[in-house]
């Protein structure tokens, strides 16, 4: 590989690497977040998320939770 070739980037193969891995530190530092400051994040019974929060801790529990990649929910 020439020097040339080395400073050339790909735009579209670097955001293709970086997206997943920035993705994982997002992740990583919300989870991070809401253990330390429990707080932050609250949800009313009354609201409709509370009971699809609910029913992913249950399934996730019974091992029948099915995640779709990023290309099956965006089309990208």
């Amino acid at each position: 590989m020439t020097e040339q070739q080395k400073n050339n980037i790909n735009f579209e193969d670097l955001a293709k690497y970086l997206e997943p891995l920035i993705r994982k530190v997002i992740r990583e530092e919300l989870t991070k977040l809401a253990k330390a400051r429990p707080d932050i994040f609250f949800l009313d019974p009354s609201m409709p998320i509370y009971n699809d929060m609910e029913d992913i801790i249950k399934r996730d529990k019974n091992k029948s939770l099915k995640f779709h990649s990023h290309e099956e929910v965006w089309g990208d």
